[in-house]
C-alpha cells in the first residue's frame, strides 16, 4: 500500500500534502537506515564553540561573560 492509500484510510484527503512531498517522503522511506541516518543531521560550523578543545569555567558569570565576549548574537547564548 503507498502513502497515498495509508494518508487516505487514516487521516482524511491527500489533497492538503503536495504530491511532490508525497513522492519525497516515498523515496526516503525505501532508503536503508544508516543512509537516512546520515542525510538526517546537518553539520553547521558554531563560531567560537567549534574552536576550542575544552573550556572550563569557575562560576557561572564567567561563562556568561565567555559567552557575550565571544559567541555571535545568532547563536542564541546573549542574554535576554
Amino acid at each position: 500500500m503507498n502513502l497515498e492509500a495509508r494518508y487516505d484510510r487514516d487521516m482524511g484527503a491527500t489533497s492538503d500534502i503536495p504530491a511532490d512531498w508525497l513522492a519525497d517522503f516515498e523515496a526516503a522511506a525505501q532508503r536503508p537506515l544508516p543512509l537516512r541516518m546520515r542525510y538526517a543531521f546537518i553539520h553547521t560550523h558554531k563560531p567560537g564553540l567549534d574552536e576550542g578543545l575544552f573550556r572550563a569555567f569557575d562560576t557561572m558569570a564567567e561563562y556568561r561573560d565567555w559567552c557575550e565576549r565571544t559567541l555571535p548574537s545568532w547563536l542564541g547564548y546573549g542574554r535576554v
